[in-house]
């Protein structure tokens, strides 16, 4: 079975092109990622892929229209979980002809699935869904339960093609190693959306959306970085000659006027002297001025030309660079107690302990500790006990003073009703002024364009720079540093950002992460595992 989509345009409501002259195929058992930039329109090309919206222009041909799992769920908690997995009608006919119902319409709608509830259940087993109803709704079940409920549709359906818009994001360790053996193993053809590293490296090709179009690149996610560094050196080199030639052809046209200037009005006093009639002498001083006035246009044009490209090739090199700040140091020395409990829990209002065994542990300065455990373990209690935000309800919690900042995926630091430059202007204790202000902005990625924007309209990954630049602009690094999730609405390019900044930061990290890559490139080395 062959998917294929031809020339797909897609336009916003504002006018904006988002989506131009898409083309691509999809094949049984090819396993393809679709990478690019927040913005981009990833999830948009999958929705129009998978049916749900319809392009501006373009041919979608197919056999069979894809499974297709979205990146949200609010759309479906007011279904059943038979509802949401599109098999409510077969189970409603195979239960009133079980019931002595000889409706010819009930046997055309079950057609020949009479084993549906079985292999619904079967199908629950193999995503560790083994308390979920069919009857229920869907609503109150976890980010992650929502995923694996969509998954088990897979097994119940046997499509030829599956889309998945991130599929890793609500999942934890355990549920993200199932869905890598399933893509491993799969014979059907899949799109995935993802930021996940470690799902990428599965997938092979990678296609990359950019500014309306696409690329593919044949080979997984490591291929793909490799060949985008290539690409970035040699748009570094091809910034290097357009300058050189751009520096050159000023030169050129400014030597060429001057030559021109001069051999004008050599020609001019000769006319005079050998008793040129005036007429003429206007005649060729109109020519000279013109034959002038086409050759300054030629170099101007050339000039303007490699301008432009200079300026494309720049703006090119920005969205691919990596901010090369770092923290300085914290103040801290190594080895200092930070954060000792002993037998620490939680007990909510209900009298349910977060923890199912006391907690006991120490911190240190310096340490780098990530905080692992499947969903509603008690992870973000554990950051929340740590910071002092919420007492301990049982056993001793000992905690030094530190200056401790949590960014979370949420990135709750950043204040939604001020502009960009206000923001930092509130980290601003050193009262530093505004154009240095900006300059450290401008690190960030965010120009004069960006200053009085207003932090509401940001996107995750801006927020995340964001968030940095606010913690640098106080001038010391924290002594603590938190982060809870942090990839999980990041695109790869600010994965790379946030990767390259925590690596380099020298003071104390707690993290809580599904991403196994991040917490190696970012030097994990101790871990608190929770049940």
């Amino acid at each position: 079975m062959t998917f294929i989509a031809q020339n797909i345009n897609f336009t916003l409501p504002t006018g904006q092109v988002l989506l131009r002259e898409i083309n691509l195929s999809l094949h049984k058992g090819d396993k393809a990622a679709l990478v690019g930039d927040n913005g981009t329109g990833k999830s948009t090309l999958l929705k129009i892929l998978a049916g749900e919206i319809l392009p501006k222009a373009g041919i979608i041909t197919h056999d069979r229209l894809p499974y297709y799992i979205p990146q949200h769920f609010g759309q479906y908690n007011a279904l059943s979980v038979a509802q949401v997995l599109a098999i409510d009608k077969k189970l409603q006919a195979l239960h009133a002809i079980i019931q002595g119902s000889t409706d010819p319409t009930l046997f055309e709608i079950l057609a020949d699935d009479w084993d549906i509830e079985a292999r619904c259940q079967q199908a629950l087993d193999r995503w560790d869904l083994h308390n979920v109803q069919l009857t229920d709704s869907f609503a109150p079940y976890s980010g992650g339960e929502k995923t694996k409920i969509l998954l088990a549709g897979i097994d119940i359906h046997q499509p030829d093609i599956v889309m998945l818009d991130e599929p890793t994001n609500h999942l934890d360790l355990t549920g993200r190693k199932q869905l890598y053996d399933w893509v491993e193993t799969t014979p059907q053809g899949l799109l995935i959306v993802s930021h996940d590293r470690q799902l990428l490296q599965l997938c092979n090709p990678i296609l990359e959306l950019y500014g309306g179009g696409i690329n593919l690149y044949g080979g997984n996610y490591d291929f793909y970085e490799a060949k985008k560094a290539e690409e970035t050196e040699a748009l570094r080199q091809q910034i290097e000659h357009t300058e050189k030639t751009l520096k050159s052809a000023r030169k050129k046209q400014q030597d060429t006027l001057e030559r021109k200037q001069k051999e004008s009005a050599r020609g001019a006093r000769q006319k005079k002297k050998s008793g040129v009639p005036k007429i003429m002498m206007k005649g060729y001083k109109n020519a000279g001025e013109q034959t002038l006035a086409r050759l300054k246009d030629t170099h101007t044009k050339k000039i303007t030309s490699l301008r432009t490209d200079l300026q494309t090739l720049k703006s090119q090199e920005q969205i691919s660079r990596v901010i090369r700040t770092n923290f300085e140091d914290a103040s801290l020395h190594q080895g200092k107690t930070l954060v000792r409990a002993e037998k620490v829990n939680f007990v909510f209002p209900s009298g349910q302990a977060v923890f199912t065994h006391d907690q006991t542990y120490t911190l240190y300065s310096g340490d780098r500790l990530s905080i692992a455990g499947p969903n509603g373990s008690g992870k973000s209690t554990l950051i929340q006990l740590m910071m002092g935000t919420i007492p301990p309800t049982s056993g001793q919690l000992f905690l030094a003073e530190a200056d401790t900042v949590l960014l979370d995926q949420e990135y709750s630091i950043i204040q939604r009703d001020k502009t960009v430059l206000q923001q930092v202007e509130a980290f601003n204790e050193n009262k530093l002024p505004e154009h240095e202000l900006k300059i450290r902005l401008n690190r960030f990625l965010f120009d004069r364009d960006n200053w009085d924007k207003p932090c509401s309209a940001l996107s995750g990954g801006e927020m995340m720079r964001l968030a940095l630049c606010s913690i640098m602009v106080k001038n010391q690094a924290p002594d603590i540093i938190v982060l809870d999730e942090p990839t999980n609405n990041l695109d790869l390019k600010n994965i790379k950002i946030l990767t390259h900044t925590i690596a380099h930061y020298q003071g104390t990290l707690v993290v809580v992460s599904h991403d196994l890559r991040f917490l190696e490139e970012v030097g994990i080395q101790r871990e608190i595992r929770l049940n």
